[in-house]
């Protein structure tokens, strides 16, 4: 193992444990901000669902625009504006009292997100060789679920339901973090040294070049659907087991879950990843697109605290299946020219995370809070409708490589 780690690019390196505090800070705070707001500020659970998706619904069109000018101006700038704005989004967070407050500072939230991680991943793409690439996207998946797995817990005593200091605490982590960057790419001039073969293509050009590729966009339609699905888990369900009467302590044990999910993932991923080889990155896609569907019925059912862990650990395995691979997928199809453009566009899934605590919320207010086993499974029967859609993906993946093989066959 350390001889593979050593194949990692001082700045990638930096990259994937920077993901791991980033997301320990912010797990202390953002997948508590539901319940924040219908608690602490009195808030609707459909317009607390609306506020957690603008920052979707920001980062759809934000992820695409990021991705493109990272690959004209260069990965350095973009990441490091937007990690800035950032800090101050999370210091924004703590002052805010009013409605209007929390939804352009959540949008501002989605927008940094959307900036800088597609271009983090494409600068990911850009240091390591092809043959590493599955180890470092996975790598910082786990770092994802490694910080998540401490975060909650540390947001639970601290009074995230409540308190707005893990917010500033997150400022705090995002400012050691920019500090690093800014040391390391003075050190290591890679924007500068660095000559790409083809040049990045303009915006409109982007635009039309992701328009025509009819696999990418059959894939992320199925991929919007799968994420609705997967948003629920910390949107709807944080409000369900807060404030439903079939759970004593919902707050904690919503906690519980959080951290379960992330222990899981850390647990799980290296020999998923590790059967999922033998299998192209969609098939893995679409059987996670079935258990976290699974899971999220099962969560309507639960009555006790130990069918929550099971739905958890069905669901979590069905993430590891679907966002492991999700990186490696638009890897494989993306031109070297265009990577930047092609993990932004991938943005357009934050489409499903807009939609998902949207619509959950809505069931929640138009069925109550005592009614988790109809909300749920008409949650997971709109998730499951991602499987045939990326069914037909991988037809049409298969269609266009035979014609690609025949077309270089020809030219030789």
């Amino acid at each position: 193992m350390k001889e593979k780690l050593r194949n990692i690019h001082p700045i990638g390196m930096n990259i994937i444990i920077g993901t791991l505090f980033a997301r320990f800070a912010t797990s202390m705070s953002i997948p508590f901000l539901a319940i924040y707001l219908t608690t602490a500020k009195g808030i609707s659970a459909g317009v607390a669902g609306a506020i957690i998706g603008t920052s979707a619904l920001v980062g759809v069109f934000a992820s695409f625009i990021g991705g493109n000018l990272s690959d004209r101006y260069g990965r350095k700038k973009i990441m490091l504006a937007s990690i800035f704005v950032w800090i101050l989004v999370f210091i924004g967070f703590g002052f805010a009292e009013h409605v209007v407050a929390f939804f352009l500072l959540n949008a501002l939230n989605g927008m940094c997100r959307s900036f800088f991680e597609p271009t983090s991943r494409a600068l990911l793409s850009d240091l390591t060789k092809p043959e590493h690439r599955l180890m470092v996207f996975n790598l910082r998946y786990g770092a994802i679920n490694v910080g998540f797995a401490i975060g909650p817990l540390i947001g639970l005593q601290l009074g995230s339901a409540k308190s707005t200091m893990p917010f500033f605490i997150t400022a705090v982590v995002y400012i050691l973090y920019a500090i690093v960057l800014v040391v390391q790419f003075r050190k290591y001039h890679i924007e500068e040294g660095k000559k790409e073969e083809k040049k990045a293509a303009t915006f409109i050009d982007s635009l039309h070049i992701i328009r025509k590729d009819i696999v990418f966009l059959v894939a992320l339609i199925g991929i919007i659907i799968s994420t609705a699905g997967y948003a629920q888990f910390s949107s709807t369900l944080s409000q369900y087991f807060a404030n439903s009467h079939v759970f004593e302590n919902g707050v904690t044990l919503f906690s519980y879950a959080l951290t379960l999910n992330a222990v899981t993932v850390v647990i799980v991923q290296y020999p998923i990843v590790q059967a999922c080889k033998r299998y192209t990155p969609l098939v893995s896609i679409m059987i996670g697109t079935l258990l976290v569907s699974a899971g999220l019925c099962g969560f309507g059912f639960a009555g006790s605290m130990w069918a929550v862990f099971v739905c958890t650990i069905i669901f979590t395995i069905g993430e590891v299946l679907m966002f492991s691979m999700t990186d490696v997928f638009i890897d494989q199809i993306a031109a070297s020219n265009l990577k930047g453009t092609y993990f932004g566009a991938m943005g357009f899934s934050g489409i499903g995370a807009v939609i998902g605590p949207w619509f959950g919320g809505a069931l929640l207010d138009y069925y109550g809070y005592q009614s988790g086993f109809v909300i749920f499974t008409i949650l997971a029967t709109l998730s499951m409708f991602a499987f045939p859609i990326l069914l037909l993906t991988r037809s049409l993946l298969r269609k266009r490589t035979i014609e690609e093989n025949m077309s270089s066959t020809n030219v030789m």
